[in-house]
């Protein structure tokens, strides 16, 4: 017989352990518990110490910036519950920190987040934080920018920040995505500024020309789709898998960008490892190699005058 709604027992309450008293004991078993686990970073995060603080200080409503003087505060029993419930849906379930937690950030800049969008990180922002230079030095700051493939917006955001006289259109083909990324316009209070556009790449910006083109689309190879961990799972597929080489979005932007440029205009992709697979798949180009702090050759620039049809 099939329970009514109000027959089914309650779920389970897990019930931590009783010698977790303090913030520093939860942030050591939640570092000890995601190593058990072997759970996967790389979504925000690139160990178990930087996202267990982040985690237990989330969960306490306690500065993110401010472990030090909380590290030996005694914890409530609902605290308690609180961040073993937060351990069980890490370590267990292998749901990213950002998706716990309803928010991501990008250096100084907060934004939500939730399974409809790809959690924000980003090689390109690396960049953009030093204005692009020197390769924007010719041209000066540019007065219109195109984020293709935007997601949450992050990068249509912190381009809005960074060249705050810039106008900025935000395109994706997921209208679930895009409306993540009005909220986090709406946050930033940018509305007038940033322009959402929902669309297959170039499709909904019709004729409009920019001085900057950025994207950080899908380029995952079927093969690393393939061997996923879980937690990247979580994420919107469309948003990750291009395809065999994880080229498929990306010859498409190349193919179409140079009719949206201005003269001197810059277009900058991102594509994480994919290097090899960018230049078997773009032998006639003449691609420029950008590194970052924390990569080598993760995002290639072109030139208007590169890409003239």
């Amino acid at each position: 017989m099939k329970l009514k709604t109000s027959d089914k027992a309650p779920a389970k309450k897990t019930v931590p352990p009783e010698e977790l008293m303090s913030v520093r004991d939860w942030v050591r078993y939640l570092v000890s518990r995601m190593g058990a686990a072997e759970v996967a970073f790389g979504q925000g995060f690139v160990d178990a110490w930087d996202e267990a603080v982040y985690l237990v200080l989330h969960t306490l409503h306690l500065p993110l910036d401010r472990l030090e003087p909380f590290l030996d505060a005694a914890l409530t029993v609902d605290e308690c519950e609180r961040l073993m419930r937060v351990t069980e849906r890490r370590c267990e379930e292998r749901e990213p920190a950002a998706y716990i937690t309803g928010e991501a950030w990008l250096g100084p800049f907060r934004f939500r987040v939730d399974p409809r969008v790809i959690i924000p990180r980003s090689h390109i922002f690396e960049l953009m934080q030093d204005g692009f230079a020197p390769w924007l030095d010719d041209m000066g700051e540019p007065e219109r920018i195109l984020d293709l493939c935007t997601g949450s917006g992050c990068l249509a955001i912190a381009a809005a920040h960074f060249f705050q006289e810039a106008r900025v259109d935000a395109v994706d083909l997921s209208a679930d995505a895009l409306k993540v990324a009005q909220l986090n316009i709406h946050d930033h209070a940018l509305r007038d500024r940033i322009e959402v556009l929902h669309g297959d790449l170039f499709e909904p910006v019709g004729e409009r020309r920019y001085d900057l083109i950025i994207s950080n689309p899908p380029y995952v190879t079927e093969a690393a789709m393939a061997a996923l961990p879980d937690e990247f799972r979580r994420e919107p597929e469309m948003a990750l898998g291009a395809g065999a080489d994880g080229m498929d979005i990306v010859r498409r932007i190349v193919a179409e960008a140079g009719r949206h440029l201005n003269p001197g205009g810059l277009l900058l992709v991102e594509v994480g490892r994919n290097q090899a697979e960018t230049e078997a798949a773009l032998p006639e180009l003449p691609l420029v190699w950008l590194d970052t702090d924390s990569a080598t050759a993760p995002v290639f620039l072109l030139r208007a005058e590169d890409l003239e049809q």
